[in-house]
């Protein structure tokens, strides 16, 4: 019996334990404060959609963000974006995006580096004779297939 009253005041005190170390309130995350938040005036905002696909957007805001685009119905598109940087430097981006995909041009992307020395004429003739190759297996096996038969016997004749 003496086991057991000392189990019982372990699982209390445990329960105990529980209970003070629960949090004893919630707290809400802090709202942002609107003396924080700057609204930024749209200076101008023209959309444009026409019935044959052709479309048209402007917009400009007074920390100097720019945007633009026009379209038409094929699909291609070209724009401009930019704005400047909190340290005053300015981003210009302008796009152009149709069958030959995406064309980003900046002063600000990435550019791949030159390659570091000239490629030798040895490996531009491998390059040629593979080509040369596989051209000619293309051909090979374009004239190794036979064209459909116009007409049909019965199995095994």
């Amino acid at each position: 019996a003496r086991q057991r009253n000392i189990m019982r005041i372990l699982v209390l005190a445990a329960l105990a334990a529980v209970a003070v170390a629960a949090p004893q309130g919630y707290s809400a995350p802090r709202s942002v404060d609107s003396a924080e938040s700057v609204e930024i005036p749209i200076l101008r905002d023209v959309r444009t959609q026409e019935d044959d696909g052709t479309h048209n957007f402007e917009v400009e805001t007074a920390n100097g963000i720019v945007l633009s685009q026009s379209g038409d119905s094929d699909g291609d598109k070209q724009g401009v974006v930019s704005f400047t940087h909190p340290d005053g430097t300015e981003f210009h981006l302008s796009f152009v995006a149709n069958e030959n995909g995406y064309q980003p041009q900046s002063s600000a992307l990435p550019v791949a580096p030159a390659f570091p020395h000239p490629i030798p004429d040895f490996v531009l003739e491998q390059i040629e004779f593979a080509r040369q190759q596989d051209e000619a297996a293309s051909r090979e096996s374009k004239s190794s297939v036979r064209t459909p038969s116009g007409s049909y016997g019965a199995p095994g004749s």
